[in-house]
């Protein structure tokens, strides 16, 4: 199973639904080509819808890194939402869950972007 990316907008917050598995190959080129059309369209709030996201290897964390980097350095902001146990206990031993602002509430993560 690849990786489904949905995209939907509220207010100047892009969010990315992804659904399914990040890992290298096919899921980590995915996110990398739409976390690229956004910013070159000028879209600088992303937020990372992970609910549906069933698995993460280490190149999928690479990637979610490399997302964060890219749009930072672009001049936005990425955040993660609805972060599954088995993400966040994967954030919290590479001690990824200190980078990345998490919420689980999608109307606190949207309002959170300023």
């Amino acid at each position: 199973m690849s990786l489904v990316i949905n995209q939907r907008t509220i207010g100047e917050v892009t969010i990315l639904d992804l659904s399914g598995k990040i890992t290298i190959g096919v899921g980590n080129v995915q996110l990398r080509e739409a976390i690229k059309k956004l910013l070159e369209a000028g879209n600088k709030k992303i937020l990372l819808n992970l609910a549906d996201v069933s698995y993460v290897d280490s190149s999928g964390i690479g990637e979610l890194v490399h997302s964060f980097t890219t749009t930072s350095n672009a001049g936005g902001t990425l955040k993660l939402l609805n972060l599954t146990k088995k993400i966040q206990d994967l954030l919290a031993i590479t001690k990824l869950l200190t980078v990345f602002e998490t919420f689980s509430n999608e109307d606190e993560a949207v309002a959170s972007f300023k």
